[in-house]
């Protein structure tokens, strides 16, 4: 089928399976060999590309693996390779590169260009430790890292200001970064380019008349791991395109969050960070930038993945999930959402549409606590969340729970009824964590053996004390 969208500075012809992945597209339709095929799995950024979606406040870019996006998902949408970076001098970014020492085979750049160039056009104010936490999907084999962060610093020296607190708004970035030849003068001519084409559908079919049901396809970031050939050919429904599924709202005491919100949305949103100031800090442990961009808060939770970190989180909040067929809804606890491994409490004909969890109140302490081999986009040994509301050092409400020891992402039950009405001290740590590890029921993986994460889960229950109550807890009274 015809899919409409804008590639670098054209409107291209392609007609493949709204299943297909851009990457195929790129490479095999179009010749567009810059973008390069590694791992297939958002691992190793060689294949990023920036897509544009309009918004009202303008189109707004974000980095994505293009291994991992479906061609249907394209429609409407400004899909920008290194090609179409490149201009007729090199750019700062690529210029940065090279005269910093970071390019060696060639083989990461163009996904090294086109992340940092997602970087400046973000929006927000430019520091080095953002650029570096861009290029956190980006894999690199030759050069070491060194010569890269030292790109970052000189990008982030020569444009300091970008930012939104000289009154740049998202046109008013593009702009900016055309007058620095850091994008192509094309890019000016973007949003009324996209306004003349077809008004895309959130269902998109290869087959008309095709009574089927759909696959759902929301961020796609572990479908299109596990099932890309599969997805090829099937009836897909992005979820990703549906307005009522998208946004977080503070409402009646609680933070709704729509179920096909990206986790790069919830991370950025002005009303988490306030009502919860430390969670944004704990996503760059989820996963790298590109993969946030487009997986969403119910993929993770479907998923039911024992080791789901948003699972893990959200269980911790309290959360409940709005589940709706046609016209009727039913609301479900998250905690009685896991029935088993990768069973969940929902039918085949139902979608989740809303995330729900009571908006904390100043008394109300969250922490979040994850192990892994690596220290980042790993999953987690064993993770831990807890949500605790203290009035005068006494714990008044408490949810805990875990990740990775289970099988399913685990409500701490026992911890949680434990906690409640205790008094916050070393002890009370102390219990708690024994009355944890009663709890979990781990296995022997690659990621560890059952007796060590039995051992580590405890540790992380002591953490939480360490982290939310310095003022009480040392590290010498938990020993």
């Amino acid at each position: 089928m015809a899919i409409s969208f804008f590639l670098n500075d054209r409107e291209p012809s392609v007609s493949r399976t709204p299943g297909t992945v851009l990457l195929d597209v790129l490479r095999e339709d179009l010749g567009l060999t810059g973008t390069k095929d590694g791992c297939r799995e958002g691992d190793c950024g060689t294949c990023l590309v920036l897509v544009g979606v309009p918004r009202p406040e303008g189109i707004v870019y974000r980095a994505v693996n293009s291994c991992l996006f479906p061609m249907g998902d394209a429609a409407g949408r400004h899909v920008v390779t290194i090609e179409g970076l490149n201009q007729a001098e090199l750019s700062p970014v690529q210029q940065a590169l090279v005269e910093e020492g970071a390019i060696q085979c060639g083989f990461c750049t163009p996904g090294l260009v086109v992340a940092l160039t997602g970087f400046l056009l973000s929006g927000a104010p430019l520091s080095e430790a953002d650029g570096v936490a861009a290029l956190g999907g980006n894999i690199c084999r030759c050069t070491g890292y060194a010569a890269i962060r030292r790109a970052v610093a000189r990008l982030v020296g020569q444009f300091p200001d970008l930012g939104p607190i000289q009154g740049f708004s998202v046109p008013g970035r593009i702009e900016a970064l055309v007058k620095h030849r850091v994008l192509p003068p094309y890019f000016l001519d973007v949003p009324a380019r996209l306004r003349a084409l077809p008004e895309p559908s959130a269902e998109i079919r290869s087959k008309e008349g095709d009574a089927r049901p759909p696959v759902l396809v929301a961020g796609g970031t572990d479908l299109f791991v596990t099932q890309a050939e599969a997805l090829r050919e099937a009836e897909l429904a992005f979820l990703s395109r549906r307005e009522d599924l998208q946004g977080i709202r503070l409402e009646n005491g609680l933070c709704r969050v729509g179920a096909a919100t990206p986790l790069i949305e919830i991370e950025e949103s002005p009303d988490i960070r306030r009502i919860l100031p430390g969670l944004g800090r704990h996503f760059a442990r989820i996963a790298s930038l590109p993969v946030r961009n487009r997986a969403t808060v119910a993929g993770n939770i479907v998923n039911a993945s024992p080791a789901g970190d948003l699972s893990v989180i959200f269980l911790a909040l309290d959360a409940t999930v709005v589940l709706a067929r046609e016209r009727m809804q039913r609301i479900v606890a998250l905690r009685d959402f896991f029935r088993g491994y990768k069973i969940i409490d929902l039918s085949p004909d139902e979608v989740i549409v809303e995330i729900r969890f009571p908006v904390p109140d100043a008394a109300t302490r969250f922490d979040f606590e994850k192990v892994g081999r690596r220290d980042r986009l790993d999953i987690a040994s064993a993770s831990s969340a807890i949500r605790l509301r203290v009035l005068d050092g006494r714990i008044v409400e408490a949810h805990a729970a875990a990740g990775s020891v289970a099988p399913v992402p685990l409500y701490l039950r026992e911890t949680s009824a434990f906690l409640r009405g205790q008094v916050v001290s070393a002890a009370t740590a102390r219990e708690a964590a024994a009355v944890a590890g009663r709890e979990i029921s781990p296995i022997s993986d690659i990621r560890g053996s059952a007796g060590y994460k039995h051992a580590l889960l405890p540790r992380l229950i002591l953490a939480h004390f360490l982290t939310l109550f310095p003022e009480r807890i040392r590290e010498e009274d938990l020993a």
